[in-house]
């Protein structure tokens, strides 16, 4: 085989779900292809690597150097901050429509398995959040699993004693184990109408 061509492939089974068949497949239609979008993902990637970054109040993805659609919203101003796991945990949400306050992507879970420690999370500048942005109310809508029970336990812990803020989490619909990508939007809602404080 081409190494160019084994290159390409090896880079797409990397991706997340996709595996080294999967890989084959993408890079041989990319390859194959004659409407010139194989030129036009090259450039689009290029772009977006270039330019976008996370939010540095947040951490939501957006052009760099500037806050995120969720901050700039003053709407979104309510109080209310959901700290959740990855992007696609708030891509979930907003396509449910359950929350309109704003988001706290902390980038993954404290595990031992992993190695994934405190500092490897985005949790540091939660206090200060709390305290420019008049937040009453933290709920987690992190993974129903041990990983992501110790992750909401230690914020917690580490938020200490903030005056007036409450603590709730997703309440029934989101089973033992599960992820948000996974769950439909009646289950969302259910879940987040139904949150229980902590």
């Amino acid at each position: 085989m081409n190494p160019k061509i084994e290159k390409l492939i090896k880079l797409f089974a990397k991706l997340p779900r996709v595996g080294s068949r999967g890989g084959q497949r993408i890079a041989l239609a990319l390859l194959q292809d004659k409407t010139g979008r194989s030129a036009a993902l090259a450039a689009a990637l290029l772009d977006a690597s270039e330019n976008i970054a996370p939010c540095a109040r947040c951490g939501v993805l957006t052009d760099k150097g500037t806050l995120c659609e969720f901050c700039r919203d003053n709407a979104r101003a309510n109080g209310q901050l959901c700290v959740v796991r990855d992007l696609s945990d708030v891509w979930t949400l907003e396509k449910s429509a359950v929350f309109q306050g704003r988001y706290h992507i902390i980038g993954g879970l404290l595990s031992g398995a992993t190695g994934t420690l405190p500092q490897d999370l985005n949790i540091a500048n939660l206090s200060q959040r709390i305290a420019d942005e008049k937040i009453s109310e933290i709920i987690f809508a992190l993974p129903n699993t041990v990983e992501g029970k110790t992750t909401q336990h230690y914020i917690m812990s580490s938020l200490g004693d903030n005056a007036g803020v409450e603590f709730s989490e997703l309440a029934s619909g989101v089973p033992l184990g599960g992820d948000l990508d996974y769950l439909d939007d009646g289950t969302l809602t259910l879940a987040f109408g139904g949150r229980k404080s902590l």
